[in-house]
């Protein structure tokens, strides 16, 4: 039982250090870099939220894609359309659900909802 919550734990790691690389990969440089985590509990989840300063996704044309593998929305020489997609998966794996918002050129928000232990 020990290891199976040392796993949950390494893939929660592995899941912020994504979005946190994103959020500098692709951050603004037009404006100050800046990014927010926080924490809070909800209901059954514990909600995790990651918010930038970055470039922003169109969710108009991206949306329904925004998880796919090899997606990729920003010209970005290290983009390869595999974080989002992985991130996805390991937030489910754990019973959880992640939802966005995001508006081009102000920045994104990602709401990460994982079961409470």
């Amino acid at each position: 039982m020990i290891e199976n919550k040392v796993d949950e734990s390494l893939l929660v790691i592995g899941i912020l250090l994504n979005f946190l690389t994103n959020c500098r990969k692709y951050k603004s440089d037009e404006r100050q870099y800046k990014i927010t985590l926080s924490e809070k509990v909800k209901n059954e989840f514990v909600l995790l939220t990651i918010t930038d300063s970055g470039l922003g996704i169109d969710l108009e044309l991206y949306e329904d894609r925004l998880f796919s593998l090899y997606e990729t929305f920003h010209n970005h020489i290290d983009s390869k359309g595999l974080g989002l997609f992985i991130t996805k998966n390991q937030i489910e794996s754990l019973g959880g659900k992640v939802t966005v918002k995001s508006v081009l050129n102000q920045g994104t928000s990602f709401n990460v909802y994982l079961k409470e232990a």
